[in-house]
């Protein structure tokens, strides 16, 4: 680990204003925003990420969880992921938020990680986690050892040639099928991004993961309430029961009215670049009844365009037997 200076942000503005002064927001940051560590520490013992000062945000008012007057319900950035899990809000009205977040890490993990923090989490790729190979995430330009490589744990949807990098989260997935919107605060002003915008596709600069601009701090994320009526679960498939990161996940929010879906969402983990929204699948179902049929034709066009690699090629197939033991259960919750 490289040395580095730790300060502590009094205030939002301050925070914005010492992290806007970074070269860039995204890899290879100088000055990077610390809450829970749980992710960053890691990278930067392993000297994937060298910030030169790290700016403690754990003192801003920024963890408390509240329903707000039009039923939607705001979590904030500094949120340990226990709390959100717990919070008997999110439980009732989001299952599938606090199922996802309770399938990861473990518990003193989740009593330290943050909202904004898993938003961010970094790639689990170890070619990304060791400096000794080439990367084009930690190192744009230098190559991807995982194309040929060890890729049994990679994405198979959202990959380019330059990167096919999975995105590690668990809650991430939930909030891409509760269609959450995230909010910034940075030196233009405040902004909000729905999450199905916020995460970038590798294409040809995969060390852009997002579309936050230096200085730019999340300060809350907001689910909006769900249609009356509506189920939500998140199944997570993996090599073992619990510290362990997805093969495959689905996470699926879906109303029924007179035999026949009316809304649904569908969100995948464990096989995209990104937390992986399936409008196919959506269109594949609304309007028609929630039968085994009609879920496997729906996990049949959520992986149409899977690019499987040379060790993960079975992802393919799990994925597909992931989404239609969700939607199933889902189908039946009382």
């Amino acid at each position: 680990m490289q040395p580095f200076e730790l300060i502590t942000a009094q205030n939002v503005a301050s925070a914005v204003k010492e992290q806007a002064a970074s070269p860039t927001a995204q890899q290879g940051a100088s000055v990077r925003f610390i809450a829970g560590g749980t992710n960053l520490v890691d990278c930067m013992k392993l000297n994937v990420e060298t910030p030169r000062r790290l700016v403690d945000i754990n003192g801003l008012p920024l963890d408390t969880i509240e329903k707000l007057p039009d039923g939607s319900v705001k979590i904030g950035a500094l949120a340990r992921n226990s709390d959100v899990a717990q919070n008997d809000l999110i439980r009732t009205q989001f299952p599938v938020l606090s199922q996802a977040i309770l399938s990861g890490a473990t518990g003193q993990l989740r009593n330290m990680a943050s909202t904004a923090g898993n938003l961010l989490q970094k790639t689990r790729c170890v070619y990304y986690r060791d400096r000794a190979y080439a990367c084009n995430k930690r190192a744009p330009g230098s190559g991807c050892s995982a194309i040929g490589g060890y890729n049994r744990n990679l994405a198979i949807l959202g990959t380019s040639e330059h990167c096919i990098a999975s995105n590690p989260s668990d809650q991430n997935v939930a909030l891409m099928a509760l269609d959450a919107t995230i909010h910034i605060s940075g030196v233009n002003g405040q902004r909000s991004v729905p999450i199905a915008a916020f995460y970038l596709l590798p294409g040809s600069t995969p060390e852009k993961e997002t579309v936050l601009l230096p200085g730019d701090l999340i300060t809350h994320v907001t689910v909006p309430a769900l249609p009356p009526g509506s189920k939500s679960l998140y199944v997570k498939l993996r090599d073992r029961a619990s510290y362990e990161f997805a093969l495959a996940s689905t996470a699926v929010v879906l109303k029924t009215r007179q035999g026949k879906i009316e809304h649904v969402r569908a969100a995948l983990g464990g096989v995209g670049a990104i937390p992986w929204r399936s409008q196919e699948a959506e269109r594949a179902l609304v309007g028609h009844a929630p039968n085994a049929e009609n879920f496997r034709k729906a996990a049949e066009a959520a992986l149409q365009q899977a690019r499987p690699q040379s060790q993960n090629a079975f992802k393919v197939e799990l994925a597909k037997r992931c989404i239609v033991h969700t939607l199933t259960q889902a189908a039946q919750l009382a």
